[in-house]
């Protein structure tokens, strides 16, 4: 499979500003969705969902994110305010990836949680096969409770990714990787 190798031996996320219009079509999202949903899944439970924020629901996203933090911290610079109404508009799309893990009698939430994040790259790859690009990003609404409550969130949920997608505006520029020298080692029977 020489095209996927060469994917993911160059996939790389783009910068905000280089996820321009268009973005999927509905079809090509929903095909996005069945890529991104088949991963290890531990007992079938399926321990994650999906929000889309597109359109005047990215927009109410935004502003309403941008009414908290101001009731926060009273009046917004300019700059900060437009930083919280564009929250969900720099892409096309965003989607949510939110992690459902609960209490299992067989499944650790830990194995339900690593679920969601492979769902977020296999989101990613998903757009990348439809030729977009995506990013993974979280930021601060996805650990803040009253953010989450906004979003459409339960307290007991976790934000996973929110994914932007959209079309590449610029080719993706590579960066430093580690060495695997610095990350693998060989297990000798050494003892604990």
């Amino acid at each position: 499979m020489p095209d996927l190798l060469a994917h993911l031996t160059t996939r790389r996320s783009l910068p905000l500003p280089a996820l321009v219009e268009p973005g999927p079509s509905t079809e090509q999202l929903n095909d996005m969705l069945t890529i991104a949903v088949r991963v290890p899944d531990h007992g079938k439970l399926a321990p994650w969902r999906f929000i889309l924020f597109s359109g005047d629901g990215a927009v109410k996203a935004g502003a309403a994110l941008g009414a908290l933090v101001a009731r926060r911290e009273g009046p917004l610079s300019e700059t900060r305010q437009r930083v919280e109404d564009t929250r969900f508009t720099r892409a096309p799309l965003v989607v949510a990836v939110v992690s459902t893990a609960a209490d299992h009698v067989k499944i650790p939430i830990w194995e339900q949680q690593l679920s969601a994040g492979a769902v977020c790259l296999n989101l990613i790859h998903g757009a990348n096969a439809k030729g977009f690009a995506a990013t993974w990003l979280t930021e601060w609404p996805a650990y803040d409770i009253e953010a989450k409550a906004l979003l459409g969130i339960a307290p007991h949920e976790a934000v996973a990714g929110f994914i932007h997608i959209g079309t590449p505006g610029e080719p993706p520029s590579e960066r430093p990787r580690p060495a695997l020298a610095d990350l693998v080692s060989v297990y000798d029977g050494g003892t604990a």
